[in-house]
């Protein structure tokens, strides 16, 4: 893979640890998915979550059950039952798998142009899981069970939101702290940034929004981070104009080459885990879209930091449900 550097991580006793990049993401090996984890080597993959943000698993034969297993070792998981009552059919078994694939319920694959298709654009752009809800993601785990031919897309883009931070430039960081932004998400404003013309009659401004701070601390690593996503539909306090300038100006920082990669999905059975807390990510597209199926389930761990909630109400709603499902 472009970007691995060859030599393995040293403090690790259990696993094997490869940077994938000079600041963040690393690939696993030497763990054995076919037997329960014990605890510490749980413990050495966490610490390699928290340092590097992106770990990768290569063909680790997980199934749906084991899948799911493995992600509660990391916390409490979301489901999708408030998007199947109101009205998503759900393809998979078990309602703590999110089927994030091209894929529809009878086995097709999914229309780009379908209303389903023109809401995935939004995972085009670079993200977090669930900002947008009352309570955000901590963890995500995506689990690869088909993927299209070698050299067709569907790769996922990642992006170092923690060393984009300490690369600020300093009055911009002391700008940022003396006036503590709050930053309020919209995944319907990034669908509508995704897809205009779909969703032209969408005013995100008619709907809740997920209320976090701008700069915060990621509590795990003790770093400071750029708690930003493609959902940010406005910065509370300032004139829209403002707004706009200043977080155009942090999110296209954050997304430089520099601060960013691409992990390739290589066999089924591939695993990404990645914290939400301190990265972004995106799908990255290819003409595999109307060809070839690629079947990605995640599993999505809340997360469990004192900045869960953010500044919102403790509320099981789910702000996607609100719209997006209406027009499918």
């Amino acid at each position: 893979m472009p970007g691995v550097i060859a030599k393995p991580e040293s403090g690790f006793q259990n696993i094997i640890v490869k940077k994938l990049h000079p600041t963040f993401a690393a690939q696993i090996s030497g763990v054995d998915f076919s037997q329960s984890l014990s605890d510490e080597t749980f413990d050495e993959v966490l610490r390699a979550v928290t340092k590097y943000g992106v770990v990768v698993f290569r063909n680790t034969n997980l199934t749906d059950e084991t899948h799911l297993a493995f992600a509660r070792r990391f916390g409490e998981l979301d489901d999708v039952k408030p998007y199947i009552s109101a009205g998503r059919k759900n393809r998979l078994r078990y309602d703590e798998l999110f089927d994030v694939s091209n894929v529809e319920v009878d086995g097709t694959i999914l229309d780009p142009g379908s209303p389903r298709g023109q809401a995935n654009k939004g995972n085009d752009l670079f993200h977090v899981d669930s900002s947008f809800n009352p309570r955000r993601a901590g963890y995500s785990l995506l689990l690869a069970h088909e993927l299209p031919p070698p050299g067709m897309g569907g790769h996922t883009a990642f992006a170092d939101t923690r060393t984009a931070y300490d690369d600020l430039p300093e009055d911009l960081k002391e700008t940022l702290h003396q006036n503590n932004y709050v930053a309020a998400h919209s995944t319907h404003h990034s669908r509508k940034l995704a897809a205009p013309d779909f969703f032209r009659d969408l005013d995100p401004l008619d709907y809740p929004m997920g209320r976090h701070y701008l700069v915060q601390q990621h509590e795990s690593s003790g770093r400071m981070n750029l708690y930003i996503a493609s959902h940010v539909h406005h910065l509370e306090g300032l004139e829209p104009d403002e707004s706009t300038e200043l977080f155009d100006r942090l999110y296209k920082h954050a997304t430089q080459p520099e601060y960013t990669v691409e992990i390739e999905w290589q066999t089924p059975g591939d695993l990404v885990v990645w914290d939400n807390t301190c990265t972004m990510h995106r799908a990255v597209g290819g003409p595999f879209l109307r060809k070839y199926r690629r079947d990605m389930r995640r599993a999505t761990v809340h997360d469990s930091s004192s900045q869960a909630w953010g500044l919102n109400e403790h509320s099981d709603v789910r702000r996607r449900v609100l719209y997006i499902l209406r027009t499918f």
